[in-house]
C-alpha cells in the first residue's frame, strides 16, 4: 500500500481479489453496474473553525491529507462509503447481527437476521433491499446462502456454487443461513478454523465485519 500525490487529480483503478475471481470464471459474472464512492482515509477531527486565516483554511489540513492507492483486498478499503440521509440526520445507520464474533462447531447451523439502526428515523429498521453478505472462505460453511429477497440478483447469487477452492462467495437477502463444514480434512493438524463474514446494507450502506470460527469435533 501507498500514497497517491495529491497535487494532481489521479484515477488508480484496480481489480480487487473478488473482482479478479470474477474475471477467471469467464461466466459472464464479472460485470461492473455501479459505483461508489468513501472517504476511508479523512480524518475529519482536522477540521479546522479557528483557523487565523479564516473560513478558506477551515480545511486545509484535512485538504493537504494523502490519499491511498487503490489496493485489491476488498475487506480493508472502502468501509466507510458516502450515502445519503434526510436533512438533520444526527446518527450514521450502523449493523447489528447479535455476535461480535460467530463460533460453530462442524455441522452446526446459524441463521442471522440483521437490523439497521438509526435507519429513516427509527432505532431499528431492516432494509427493504436486504443485505449483501460476503464469507471470505466458502470452503468453511457447507451452506451459504441469503433469502427474502427475490430479486434476479439475489435468487443468481444464493445459487452460486463454489467447489474445492479458497475463494470468497457472496450472497444476499434479509436473513442469511451458515452451516459449518464437516469435512475434517480442511482442518489438518488444526482444532479450528477462521474466516471474515462482511454484511453491507443494500439501503443503508452500513456495513459489519464479524470473524467466522468453525471448531472441529473429535471422536
Amino acid at each position: 500500500m501507498g500514497y497517491l500525490n495529491n497535487t494532481s487529480v489521479t484515477v488508480d483503478a484496480i481489480l480487487t481479489k473478488k473482482g479478479r475471481e470474477l474475471l477467471a470464471k469467464n461466466d459472464g459474472s464479472f460485470r461492473i453496474t455501479q459505483f461508489s464512492l468513501s472517504d476511508d482515509e479523512i480524518d475529519y477531527t482536522l477540521y479546522n473553525p479557528t483557523h487565523p486565516s479564516g473560513s478558506a483554511y477551515y480545511g486545509e489540513a484535512i485538504e493537504a491529507m494523502p490519499i491511498l492507492e487503490a489496493f485489491p483486498d476488498e475487506t480493508q478499503i472502502m468501509k466507510y462509503k458516502l450515502l445519503t440521509l434526510p436533512r438533520g440526520t444526527a446518527k450514521l445507520p450502523v449493523l447489528n447481527v447479535g455476535y461480535t464474533t460467530i463460533t460453530l462447531r462442524q455441522g452446526a447451523t446459524l441463521a442471522i437476521t440483521p437490523q439497521t439502526l438509526n435507519y429513516l428515523g427509527a432505532a431499528t429498521a431492516f432494509e427493504a433491499s436486504g443485505y449483501t453478505a460476503t464469507i471470505g472462505d466458502s470452503r468453511i460453511l457447507s451452506t451459504f446462502n441469503g433469502v427474502g429477497v427475490n430479486t434476479t440478483e439475489a435468487i443468481a447469487l444464493n445459487t452460486t456454487t463454489t467447489i474445492g477452492t479458497n475463494v470468497s462467495r457472496t450472497v444476499i437477502g434479509t436473513t442469511i443461513n451458515l452451516t459449518a463444514t464437516t469435512v475434517n480434512t480442511l482442518f489438518g493438524t488444526r482444532t479450528s478454523l477462521t474466516t471474515i463474514l462482511t454484511i453491507t446494507g443494500r439501503d443503508s450502506g452500513a456495513r459489519i465485519t464479524i470473524p467466522v470460527i468453525i471448531t472441529k469435533v473429535t471422536s
